[in-house]
């Protein structure tokens, strides 16, 4: 009953817009600083390996994310650079925008989620509420925005393209 409120009652839409905007202006400003001031992401990486998230014994409890940070991640360190200030800047202007709503949001509670496993709690823990409300929307949570006319387009298109293959088939 809750999930069809949220996925296609009108007022939802509304809700949905004002913690869309919400989110996307967090996200859109917090990748905008990056871009502008200048980031480096290895301070971060560095302090996430060196002080990983510990379990109430000491030991710790993301080993495999530590693993993939210290042997993955530091040493691509010019791709995550490039990847989290834009990442972040894109997810916002999606949520701002209202324009492939769920994809955004998608991206953005991969991220929540990595700066979570990484130890970094701040707001990620509220984020990743409001994110899953709005991925769970779907489609009425970017109703009153551009999705309203890219979705339907995108849609169009590819049941077009999926009938062109089966005419040629």
């Amino acid at each position: 009953m809750f999930i069809r409120f949220l996925r296609e009652n009108k007022i939802s839409a509304a809700i949905l817009t004002v913690i869309r905007l919400y989110l996307g202006y967090a996200w859109f400003t917090a990748g905008f600083h990056k871009l502008t001031g200048g980031f480096d992401a290895s301070g971060y990486l560095g302090n996430a390996i060196a002080n990983p998230v510990k379990g109430p014994e000491g030991d710790m409890v993301y080993g495999w994310y530590v693993n993939f940070l210290e042997s993955f991640a530091l040493p691509n360190i010019d791709v995550f650079n490039f990847i989290v200030p834009w990442g972040e800047t894109l997810i916002g202007l999606g949520l701002l925008l209202g324009c492939l709503t769920t994809t955004a949001m998608f991206f953005g509670l991969v991220m929540n989620f990595s700066f979570f496993l990484a130890g970094t709690v701040s707001h990620n823990p509220t984020d990743i509420f409001l994110g899953f409300i709005i991925l769970t929307a779907g489609y009425n949570a970017g109703r009153i925005g551009l999705d309203r006319w890219v979705v339907p387009f995108i849609r169009k298109a590819a049941k077009t393209y999926t009938n062109k293959n089966k005419a040629a088939a």
